[in-house]
């Protein structure tokens, strides 16, 4: 009797930075394989105080860069994250799951995502479709994830390594069987 796999990578264990570029890395790796990888990893250029006003997400299906700040002026201490620019990257990975993936990378379930908005629809579409997924999560959301994904995650280290270990699972959990889709 083979164990449930959990379906759901949420990354955890370094900086957004670190994490970002590991995700890439490892999508890298998957793509490397002859694997179909949808999905956005982010992409910031944050000022030396942390304070980010240029966030974009890239897409690891086309290659492109998608901008997902929105300028609200010199004052402003308001966030700002664009939600048209992540409906728009949203938008884009629904449809590569729609056309056939074996694995999405959505670059992390934060704070419009805990709202159901942000990168919601693909989190569910990807589910939905019993494709694993890969994602960061911040600490501070963990307890917005666990009610978001349940027992359909686990976390993981942000480390290439630890992924492949992850994805080896996932690997295995179809081997005999073919892989839906």
């Amino acid at each position: 009797m083979k164990l449930a796999v959990k379906r759901i990578a949420a990354v955890q264990g370094a900086s957004s930075p670190l994490i970002q570029n590991t995700l890439y890395a490892f999508a890298q790796q998957l793509r490397d394989q002859g694997l179909r990888v949808a999905g956005v990893v982010e992409i910031s250029r944050c000022a030396e105080e942390g304070r980010c006003k240029s966030l974009s997400v890239r897409d690891l299906s086309s290659g492109e860069t998608y901008s997902i700040s929105q300028k609200l002026g010199g004052g402003s201490e308001a966030c700002n994250l664009d939600p048209n620019g992540l409906a728009l990257a949203c938008g884009m990975i629904e449809e590569a799951i729609a056309q056939g993936v074996d694995v999405v990378v959505l670059s992390k379930f934060g704070k419009l995502e805990a709202a159901r908005s942000g990168l919601c629809d693909a989190f569910r579409a990807a589910m939905m479709a019993d494709i694993p997924v890969i994602t960061a999560v911040p600490p501070p959301l963990a307890e917005d994830w666990d009610r978001f994904a349940g027992e359909l995650s686990e976390f993981v280290d942000a480390h290439v390594n630890a992924l492949s270990a992850w994805w080896h699972n996932q690997s295995a959990s179809f081997e005999g069987c073919e892989r839906p889709n």
